[in-house]
């Protein structure tokens, strides 16, 4: 007897991640250490705008998914929300279960398409409103602290290129939101875009990043993630497991290269003391990943490992040049990836060509994904 949904959970899972979201926005948005009694209504607007944006976002994203899979009479579930209270942006996205093989490669690439296609458009348009509708610089001045923020700003009536130390602040904790070229280039059309480093306090616009961010975070290439959907339709599983290990290895790269290159000052304390066996506990965290990425084989295993190696050692000492390129949270993205995503794709029961609009469709795919994806997603400075 097929499996029916659950309405009641999934509505509940909505609520919950929608309050999770809310209630985070209390930390990105700087109100941390305020008691209830002192957020004003504006507040309370703000955090409801943004959840409510990024969790349109997540629905009609999903909701692509659950569509195109019932147009297929594919048996699919509703959409699970996932609240994630006060870590990251309250939530770890949603998720729709497929119950049953998809039985052709088309209705697997439509179904795995659809949804980072209908995220996309909807996550665009809310760029373009947040840009258009964003208030100038003189916005700062309704923030708390901030002081020499808002000196600079009365004195230039802009942003200053780079965050300023404000009172109190340590060195290295100001987060900055990495920059997408689909995020610069409308950005570039609008004179009071704020600077990366500011952009939490404007919920529109933070959730249209995020929501853009997550659609390349769908669409990488690996295993049964949308990308992997649809790379695996357009070149077929031997090119598709070349691209995807490929692909892993130069997110290691960057995720090395991010760990590395690190601030002294700022390096954990346990790190710290390894001092140059710093390279040695590298190199055999990196040999389990590449191990179970290339199947236990050596002969790919060692050149990829001393290729990384090296490659970062290289990069560290050419200085900032490579080393902004560096990101150690693609290592924990890569653990998922290799351990639990997975980087192979399952094989599907009846094999048939894409249709030219089918093709069509997954290079644009691609090209969306180029550009949402940002390589340092979130930093401190």
């Amino acid at each position: 007897m097929p499996e029916k949904d659950r309405v009641w959970l999934h509505v509940l899972l909505f609520l919950l991640t929608f309050a999770s979201v809310m209630a985070t926005w209390l930390v990105w948005s700087a109100h941390a250490g305020e008691s209830l009694a002192d957020l004003d209504a504006a507040f309370f607007g703000e955090a409801a705008s943004f959840a409510g944006a990024l969790l349109f976002f997540l629905t009609v994203h999903e909701f692509g998914h659950y569509f195109a899979g019932r147009f297929h009479d594919v048996r699919t579930s509703l959409p699970y929300y996932i609240p994630l209270p006060m870590l990251g942006v309250g939530t770890l996205g949603a998720v729709i279960r497929i119950r049953e093989q998809v039985p052709t490669l088309r209705k697997l690439f439509d179904i795995g398409a659809a949804g980072p296609i209908a995220g996309f458009v909807v996550a665009f348009v809310m760029l373009l409103i947040a840009f258009a509708t964003v208030p100038g610089p003189e916005y700062v001045m309704t923030y708390e602290g901030h002081e020499a923020l808002k000196d600079y700003v009365a004195e230039y009536n802009r942003f200053p290129d780079a965050p300023l130390l404000e009172d109190g602040m340590t060195p290295g904790t100001t987060i900055m939101v990495g920059q997408t070229l689909l995020y610069w280039l409308v950005g570039s059309a609008f004179p009071d875009a704020p600077p990366m480093y500011e952009m939490y306090h404007y919920p529109l616009l933070f959730a249209s990043w995020l929501a853009l961010f997550f659609t390349a975070l769908n669409l990488l290439p690996v295993g049964q993630l949308d990308g992997g959907h649809i790379l695996y339709a357009l070149v077929g599983p031997e090119w598709h497991g070349y691209l995807a290990r490929g692909f892993v290895v130069l997110l290691l790269l960057s995720g090395s290269v991010g760990l590395m290159a690190v601030d002294p000052d700022l390096i954990s304390p346990w790190l710290r003391k390894l001092g140059p066996a710093r390279w040695i506990a590298l190199s055999g965290l990196l040999y389990l990943y590449l191990r179970r990425l290339f199947d236990r084989d050596h002969a790919l295993i060692a050149p990829a490992l001393v290729g990384i190696v090296v490659l970062t050692a290289i990069g560290i000492v050419i200085g900032p040049a490579v080393t902004q390129f560096g990101y150690s949270g693609w290592l924990v993205w890569s653990l998922l990836i290799v351990f639990v995503i997975k980087v192979d794709h399952p094989p599907v029961l009846y094999w048939e060509p894409l249709t030219p609009n089918r093709r069509l469709l997954g290079y644009v795919s691609i090209l969306v994904f180029m550009l949402c994806f940002s390589i340092r997603p979130l930093y401190t400075v």
